[in-house]
């Protein structure tokens, strides 16, 4: 798949990204859930956004971190998710959860990367932990 983010603005490259990212797990067989899933701490604290939540064919809910570089530079795409943003992940993917009736299915993080015109999904990439 050719993907390029340069030129664009900072919001259009997001979008480009969730988009694309989007489209390469649905190919795969994900079902979209919902997009950009935010919560808030409070009025001033930050809580977390999830980018995609997807479903796989087996029930597995799937919670997708988007994250896009125009070249792999400074350790990539993937390299840019530290430990804050794994843990706003995880208060999103709990506040979600608790939203829902019944118990919670089987789920997992993943983080979709582009770097330049590449894609990759990395499945499983970080646990609630």
């Amino acid at each position: 798949m050719v993907f390029s983010l340069r030129g664009m603005s900072r919001q259009a490259r997001g979008h480009a990204a969730e988009e694309a990212a989007q489209a390469h797990l649905q190919r795969a067989g994900l079902v979209l859930v919902a997009r950009n899933y935010r919560v808030a701490r409070g009025p001033r604290a930050r809580g977390g956004e999830i980018d995609l939540i997807m479903r796989e064919r087996d029930g597995t809910l799937v919670f997708v971190e988007v994250r896009a570089r125009a070249d792999a530079r400074h350790g990539g795409a993937a390299a840019s998710i530290g430990a804050a943003k794994r843990a706003s992940l995880v208060f999103a993917a709990r506040h979600y959860l608790a939203a829902l009736h019944g118990a919670p299915p089987p789920c997992r993080f993943d983080v979709v990367v582009l770097d330049g015109d590449a894609i990759e999904w990395l499945r499983a990439a970080f646990d609630a932990s």
